[in-house]
């Protein structure tokens, strides 16, 4: 499995590029953003790559981060997404944004980070939502809602678990931890 790269790249398609490492040239499919990311022709790069095995084709997809190769994984493991459309989804946002997204079960950001159908989306919320609910550690009830309530008041995630992490452990009401929180929150939005 081939899961990194680094070497010169010597072709640049609309695409793919073709990268020399170690005098062996690989086809690597890049999303738009990150094609329009990368350097010249000539220069050299590192990527983190996913190789994909299908009948007799062997597509090499590479990620300029670690995070984006993961969330590509979660999207092509969903039936109607290919590989080719996963790769474009990893790369327009953040996995956090679209996570976040997610969570809240907002097709309509969905709709527009995607520039897809209703239906897709949902599918996208549905099956997305199931392997992150897995892949995330259990966390305790009272933590997670007063994580949402600070949210849904629109503080940015980072800064909200900054917040919690500042208050006291001994706090075990809800209510009481929104409100310490928002003393460390006051003004940082």
């Amino acid at each position: 499995m081939i899961s990194y790269l680094k070497g010169k790249i010597i072709f640049k398609g609309e695409k793919f590029i073709i990268l020399d490492v170690g005098g062996v040239g690989y086809k690597v499919f890049l999303s738009k953003k990150t094609l329009l990311k990368i350097p010249k022709i000539g220069e050299s790069l590192k990527l983190f790559c996913f190789l994909n095995v299908r009948q007799n084709i062997l597509d090499l997809y590479g990620f300029l981060n670690f995070e984006e190769v993961k969330f590509f994984e979660f999207l092509d493991e969903i039936p109607s997404i290919g590989p080719k459309a996963a790769l474009e989804i990893s790369s327009i946002a953040p996995f956090e944004k679209i996570k976040e997204a997610i969570e809240k079960e907002d097709e309509k950001i969905l709709k527009e980070i995607f520039s897809i159908g209703k239906k897709k989306a949902q599918m996208i919320i549905l099956e997305l939502s199931r392997k992150i609910k897995k892949a995330m550690p259990k966390t305790k009830a009272l933590k997670d809602e007063t994580f949402q309530a600070l949210i849904n008041l629109g503080f940015p995630p980072q800064k909200v678990k900054w917040a919690l992490s500042k208050i006291s452990k001994e706090i075990k009401n809800t209510e009481e931890k929104i409100k310490e929180a928002l003393k460390f929150l006051g003004g940082k939005t």
